[in-house]
Parts: structure tokens; sequence; C-alpha cells
């Protein structure tokens, strides 16, 4: 289980929207500092906390931007870190996660990194994360009780 830093926490909260593309959450000021860590590997840990739902065949793509502006730009200028790529809402439920390192190489990152959602087809009528950054990647998985 990780530890979660509320100044390290991007969004808590929901993700359902129209078709388009939001920023969701806060985003982080890197100001000068583009090595994100330190020279030590941090993770974008995502966390479904309510599995995505819409009246469609909805998809979700959740990305990770930064921007030269805090409003990170929703029109295609911004640069993508990360996505998921357009999923299907069948494979968004409660309980999904992904826990990926920063990219240290590749597109550099601009002054504000944040979360943007892009939904597309549909749109989406429920669905929570909690995005976040920590040191350590997510590891925790619920089993069932071994006893008979």
């Amino acid at each position: 289980m990780a530890i979660i830093d509320k100044l390290t926490t991007f969004h808590e909260g929901s993700i359902a929207s129209t078709a388009g593309t939001a920023l969701v959450g806060d985003v982080m000021n890197l100001k000068n500092v583009r090595d994100i860590g330190n020279g030590k590997t941090v993770y974008l840990n995502i966390v479904f906390t309510a599995a995505v739902t819409s009246g469609g065949a909805a998809t979700v793509n959740i990305q990770l931007a930064s921007d030269a502006q805090a409003a990170i730009a929703t029109n295609g200028s911004a640069s993508i870190h990360w996505q998921t790529g357009a999923t299907a809402i069948a494979g968004l439920g409660l309980g999904k996660t992904y826990s990926i390192a920063l990219p240290l190489e590749g597109v550099p990152y601009e002054q504000y990194l944040g979360i943007r959602v892009v939904t597309a087809t549909a749109t989406t009528t429920a669905g929570s994360i909690i995005a976040f950054l920590a040191p350590t990647p997510i590891g925790w998985q619920a089993y069932p009780d071994a006893v008979d």
C-alpha cells in the first residue's frame, strides 16, 4: 500500500464527463525542476475508486500531461508523457490500477504537470479515481479469505 501525500495528489474524485478532453484535479508546479524525484524513480499511481459507466460505448484515455500554463491545454498543445490509450469502460472497473514509473526521457516536462481525461464516443455517467505520485508503485492486492 502506498502512502499518499496530499501535495502529490493530482485528483481524487469523479472523472465522469461529456465527450472531449478535460483537465481534472490539481496541477503540480515543477518550476525549474524537471528531474522529478531527483534521479530516483517516481511512480504515477491511478486507482479507480468507482467503476466508469456510460449510457453508450464510451472510451476513456487518462493522460499525464504538462504545459507552460497551469490550465493545461486541452487543444493538443500540451506535452503528453504517458497515457492509457482509449480504453473501453468495461476495463475500468472498481479497483483497476495503473502504476507507471515516470518517464525520465522523451518529451521534456514543462512547468505544470497534471492529469487529463479524454472521453470519447459517449458521455460517461460515473467513475472516480485517485491519481498521485509516490516513490513506490501500488502493489497491494485483495485476495479471498483462505478459511473454509
